[in-house]
């Protein structure tokens, strides 16, 4: 499944290839929205200072479950 497969970057890291974008999420839904990915698989989150939604895809983050690594 593509959600699982990942791409190899020059300095070995591994990244996903399928990552959540989040431009045109509001910052108020952006937290609940990086939850459910998460909750689906999800452990690329694309985003930007352009998008201003930090603050609710940094609290989806912290409180998705998942530990950093």
């Amino acid at each position: 499944m593509i959600i699982q497969e990942k791409y190899k970057l020059s300095n070995g890291v591994e990244i996903p290839k399928l990552g959540l974008g989040t431009w045109f999420i509001p910052d108020d839904r952006a937290a609940q929205v990086v939850r459910d990915a998460v909750k689906l698989g999800y452990r690329h989150i694309d985003t930007a200072q352009a998008y201003g939604n930090e603050r609710g895809v940094g609290e989806g983050v912290k409180s998705c479950g998942i530990k950093a690594q």
